[in-house]
């Protein structure tokens, strides 16, 4: 905890005045519904290179000796922090190279190639690519210039917290996701000595959450394994720098599932009009998971706004079905015309929009007068879901819902 004060701190706010943009506080009218009281979004998806990263990245690079800048530097990265490492590079006119793993989202490998980096891949985690990324460095003399576990990164993610004081005073609660820990430490270091009153919340995904096991055994263990869509967040071990501030700091690490992650992305778009990755949307999941847990005023901490197009349409999917906004069903009717006129009549008497279906002529329980019909259907929600079936059962036919 000692080898990061305030005053590495402030003097991190000095050097990033005018390379940062201070990011907006966007009130959030929908959550404050919810939650009972206030609650602000800090837009860091909205920072340059899409994430909080240039801030840590710019503050290590920049204290670098002039003979360490002329090895250049060296990284690890799913994306966020290649892009933060790479732009802040480019303005300090140093060589990066970049390991990311493979599977990596392109968007955000063609945009650290895009501000410079030599960018190569190794392994299926960041933790492969970090193995990669430290050996390059002890063979060429390149700076490692590590994700989370280094004071001057902290010192340089501190400043969202020192922001966020400053733009929200009455601040009572902040969420913010975690991963390697470098944010989540930076902000509870800065509220700690700025405004030591205010609750700080780390939040996991569910499966890639190494700081619960982790502060339980009071030292940083080690995942197995991980599998999670927020890459942002996807570190299997704590970072010895953060860990000792979020121990010492952090209020309590809470878990999000994927359902809610892919939740939190589609209500951002659709009520907030923001784009945000997995990892990016953690804060609003544990906000909706438990509204009642987080005292108003709530800053919920939006990360990074890196997210592939691909990936974004089937996380949108994913929430639209984890919030009962999709219903898949098989309905049985007679083998003769007009059948699925009927059928499709129906659903559309109950403002149904369909958007898919499919025949099945034949199968072993299908008698020959009948067909089956595949339907995916788009609802409101689980109550018009409810009042879908209900008509059509009402109407005679026999309804499966696809999975049971």
């Amino acid at each position: 905890m000692s080898t990061v004060s305030m005053a590495d701190v402030e003097a991190a706010r000095e050097l990033l005045r005018d390379v940062v943009r201070p990011t907006p506080l966007e009130d959030s009218r929908w959550l404050a519904g919810r939650v009972g009281g206030r609650v602000h979004l800090k837009c860091e998806n909205l920072q340059r290179a899409g994430s909080f990263k240039i801030r840590g990245a710019y503050v290590r690079i920049a204290r670098l000796a002039e003979q360490e800048r002329a090895r250049g530097v060296v990284a690890a990265s799913a994306g966020n922090h290649a892009q933060g490492v790479a732009l802040a590079a480019s303005m300090l006119h140093t060589k990066a190279t970049v390991f990311m793993p493979e599977g990596a989202a392109i968007v955000k490998e063609k945009a650290t190639r895009a501000y410079g980096a030599d960018v190569r891949f190794a392994g299926t985690s960041i933790d492969d690519a970090l193995l990669a990324a430290r050996a390059f460095a002890a063979e060429t003399g390149a700076v490692l210039i590590h994700p989370f576990d280094h004071p001057d990164i902290v010192a340089g993610q501190a400043t969202v917290g020192m922001e966020i004081l400053e733009q929200c005073p009455d601040v009572r609660t902040i969420v913010v996701g975690t991963g390697g820990g470098g944010l989540t430490a930076g902000i509870s270091l800065a509220v700690h000595h700025l405004k030591p009153g205010v609750r700080v919340v780390g939040v996991q995904a569910e499966g890639a959450a190494a700081y619960p096991t982790s502060l339980a055994a009071g030292r940083p263990v080690a995942l197995e394994r991980m599998a999670t869509m927020a890459d942002g967040i996807a570190v299997g071990c704590p970072g010895d720098v953060p860990f000792g501030m979020i121990q010492a700091y952090v209020d309590s690490v809470v878990t999000v599932s994927e359902e809610s992650l892919s939740r939190a992305l589609v209500l951002l778009l659709e009520r907030a009009k923001l784009v945000v990755e997995p990892a990016g949307g953690a804060a609003v999941a544990a906000l909706l998971d438990d509204p009642g847990a987080y005292e108003p005023p709530v800053v919920a901490v939006l990360s990074g706004g890196n997210i592939d197009p691909l990936l974004l349409l089937r996380v949108i999917r994913h929430g639209m079905a984890a919030a009962g906004r999709y219903l898949s069903l098989r309905v049985r009717v007679p083998d003769a015309p007009g059948g699925l006129a009927r059928l499709l009549s129906e659903l559309a008497a109950v403002d149904a929009n369909v958007l898919d279906v499919v025949h099945e002529r034949t199968g072993s329980t299908l008698s020959i007068e009948e067909v089956e019909i595949a339907l995916q259907l788009e609802t409101r929600g689980p109550e018009h879901c409810e009042r879908v079936l209900a008509k059509l059962r009402e109407s005679g036919y026999a309804v499966a819902i696809s999975g049971d």
